[in-house]
């Protein structure tokens, strides 16, 4: 990505690849195309990986990448498989992989400089599958917001919404109001990260968002990250992994971590 496309305006990233391969839905192509006509960034950005593109999917075009890069994507199609066995969820759709595949099985050397840039390109941007999940996690929220659909059940009695899920998903989440804390609880829906549908509990701070995704996983390490401007943090409890994303002030974020860890304990 562009630096000027990473400064310009990062919400819209998520759409970018989808908008180039026609992947969009009617509504959200629509959206993409009236943001594109008031953006230069993204304009620019579109046009680059437009570019890209038609470098990569020349016909008949092969080449060699150098033996750092090969064994680089070697590695981390090991890890990809690798985590495809755990209860780590996968995304339903990642083209770079797939691109990545093709152009082991057709290694053989072309000599041409933008050939080889192309492929040194993706190579180099082939995405770990923490960032590919943090990705989707970011879609998630932003499309929750942007689709006017930020919840199917409407409430802040957390006696509603914690039964609502019954029978929608495969585990039964923790849900707390957290309004003496300064983060109401809104309500909540289900949503869907990669291969496996997920709670969503939606809570609020000072008018701002928070989107609490939770599924059954193994114990993870806790992080802590900033990803295209967002802030996220994730923790695991009771077999189940939960991933919080918002705007909000990092400390913020902290705060209702806290906060809820210790209201589902209680």
């Amino acid at each position: 990505m562009s630096e000027a496309n990473q400064k310009g305006c990062p919400e819209w990233r998520v759409m970018l690849h989808g908008f180039v391969d026609g992947e969009l839905d009617s509504v959200h192509a629509a959206q993409f195309e009236d943001h594109l006509a008031t953006c230069a960034h993204c304009r620019a950005e579109m046009e680059r990986v437009r570019a890209v593109k038609e470098i990569i999917d020349q016909e008949g075009v092969k080449w060699q990448p150098p033996e750092a890069l090969r064994s680089q994507v070697l590695s981390m199609l090991s890890f990809e498989e690798t985590a495809a066995a755990s209860s780590l969820p996968l995304p339903r759709r990642v083209p770079i992989w797939r691109r990545a595949l093709d152009f082991i099985r057709q290694w053989s050397f072309v000599p041409s400089l933008a050939v080889l840039a192309a492929s040194a390109f993706l190579f180099a941007n082939v995405p770990s599958q923490t960032l590919l999940l943090q990705d989707q996690i970011m879609a998630s929220h932003v499309r929750s917001m942007m689709a006017d659909h930020l919840t199917d059940v409407l409430t802040s009695d957390q006696h509603t919404v914690k039964p609502w899920f019954n029978g929608k998903i495969d585990f039964s989440p923790p849900v707390s109001d957290l309004t003496k804390d300064g983060f109401p609880l809104v309500g909540g829906r289900v949503d869907y990260i990669g291969d496996r549908a997920v709670a969503a509990l939606v809570y609020r701070r000072h008018g701002h968002v928070i989107n609490l995704f939770i599924w059954p996983a193994a114990s993870a390490t806790q992080t802590t990250t900033v990803h295209d401007g967002y802030n996220m943090t994730q923790w695991s409890d009771g077999g189940l992994v939960f991933w919080a994303i918002s705007d909000v002030a990092a400390g913020d974020l902290g705060e209702f971590e806290s906060f809820f860890r210790a209201a589902a304990r209680a």
